[in-house]
């Protein structure tokens, strides 16, 4: 693959424009989704799409591949507009998505007998495909036959047959196990840099930190509410890149702290992200997560402070969860981000240091006080004779704010805190809040 300077001249592959997306809400009113996202892939370039969930990085992919229309700006591929799925762009997604009725072979031939090759070429282009991304041997099995790894180079392979120019990848290696995405990226970085693969450029979405830095010549992290591009940065390190090197993890770190850096003050031209609203997207987290992070950060060896990329090894924890947990704990006043690291705050020290009733009350003193939609909750529950209300009831309020399926994670992340604080309770059968021990 060329050097990054022959990179900068090379001919553009992909360019994104002034791009935004909204979804439309249940009340008709539109959501911003992303908001005037900008992007240059050139010949032999990856890019890599950083960003927490729910910032629009695979929205902004369906858009690219020409799944989804966008409501302004352009996608041009090859200098052309994109109005739909186009020739030279192939996709893997995080699934699999193989049909599970269909031998290796024949999934892997499905995009060629679809496009109206012939038999013959659609098989030996198929069995090149297979051969080269490892698979050899396994041309007759069917999917439930083969491990995750296995069933994701067959994917790998599917998107490759059609010799695409430009590769999307939807984080294709988030639903393995550890060591089998670790070999899998290895392998297909080693296929890049010989020159064996058909394509020119990639478009890598992903939430995984070190990912980026392994695979990327360059790297975009999205903010969220609406997702927009809030750092680009080179990768200036050559392959084969050394996880362990100091460069490696300095730049692994310099990510972990552009990522949880507060919203920029006033005059950056970005409006501050209020972190307390009644439709605040909050992440589902456990509330034992958030309690038993406390008591790491108290313990040996951190003691009040960590940072974040040694906290997530203790924890076990990748770095969007981490991120999350931070955010979250933020937020009830349990910690705080500082350059990177997190910090434990009085309150935090007195979660971690109490007894289970104490820890609860706590938590629920702290729940109600920070997060607007807990207290909204059981405003309502205190207000009403009977004491009840219906899921439905938050959920519209939600929807007026949030798209359905933040709506719906937002709701569950506040139900789940409640009921181990005991602020409300939840009846998951008949979808509605009390304050009294309903079936749960």
């Amino acid at each position: 693959m060329p050097a990054r300077t022959e990179i900068e001249t090379a001919e553009v592959e992909l360019e994104i424009r002034h791009l935004r997306q909204t979804y439309a809400r249940p009340s008709g009113a539109s959501l911003l989704v992303l908001d005037d996202i900008n992007l240059t892939l050139r010949k032999g370039e990856i890019v890599a799409l950083l960003g927490r969930s729910g910032c629009g990085k695979s929205t902004l992919l369906r858009v690219v591949s020409g799944l989804a229309p966008p409501a302004g700006g352009e996608v041009l591929y090859q200098g052309n507009a994109i109005a739909g799925p186009a020739d030279g762009i192939a996709m893997v997604f995080q699934t699999f998505a193989l049909f599970p009725w269909l031998t290796v072979l024949q999934n892997v031939q499905a995009g060629l007998d679809a496009r109206g090759v012939s038999e013959k070429d659609a098989r030996a282009r198929a069995l090149a495909a297979i051969e080269l991304i490892g698979l050899d041997g396994f041309e007759n099995a069917y999917p439930r036959e083969l491990s995750g790894g296995m069933r994701q180079r067959v994917g790998f392979a599917r998107a490759i047959v059609v010799d695409p120019t430009v590769l999307l990848m939807d984080e294709p290696f988030s639903a393995l196990d550890v060591l089998t995405a670790e070999t899998l990226r290895s392998d297909f970085i080693d296929l890049w840099m010989e020159g064996r693969l058909p394509i020119k450029s990639v478009l890598l979405v992903t939430h995984n930190i070190e990912e980026a830095v392994f695979m990327a010549d360059r790297i975009l992290i999205l903010a969220s509410n609406p997702g927009r591009v809030a750092a680009e940065l080179d990768v200036p390190l050559a392959r084969p890149r050394q996880r362990l090197g100091s460069e490696f993890r300095d730049l692994v770190d310099d990510i972990y702290e552009r990522m949880t850096a507060g919203p920029p003050p006033s005059g950056t031209g970005q409006p501050p992200v209020p972190l307390a609203s009644l439709a605040t997207n909050l992440p589902i987290m456990a509330a034992v997560s958030i309690v038993g992070m406390t008591d790491v950060l108290a313990s040996p060896p951190f003691k009040g402070e960590a940072e974040l990329p040694a906290l997530a090894e203790r924890l076990h924890f990748g770095a969007i969860d981490l991120f999350h947990l931070a955010e979250i704990s933020q937020m009830m006043g349990f910690a705080e981000l500082r350059d990177g690291s997190l910090h434990l705050t009085t309150a935090g020290r007195a979660l971690a240091d109490a007894d289970m009733p104490e820890r609860k009350r706590l938590f629920g003193e702290h729940l109600l006080r920070t997060i607007p939609l807990a207290a909204h909750i059981r405003r309502v529950l205190d207000e009403r004779p009977g004491h009840l209300a219906p899921r439905s009831r938050f959920i519209a309020e939600l929807e007026d704010h949030l798209s359905t399926n933040d709506a719906e994670r937002t709701l569950n992340a506040v139900i789940g805190w409640g009921r181990y604080a005991d602020c409300f309770a939840y009846d998951t059968l008949n979808l509605r809040f009390s304050l009294g021990n309903e079936p749960q």
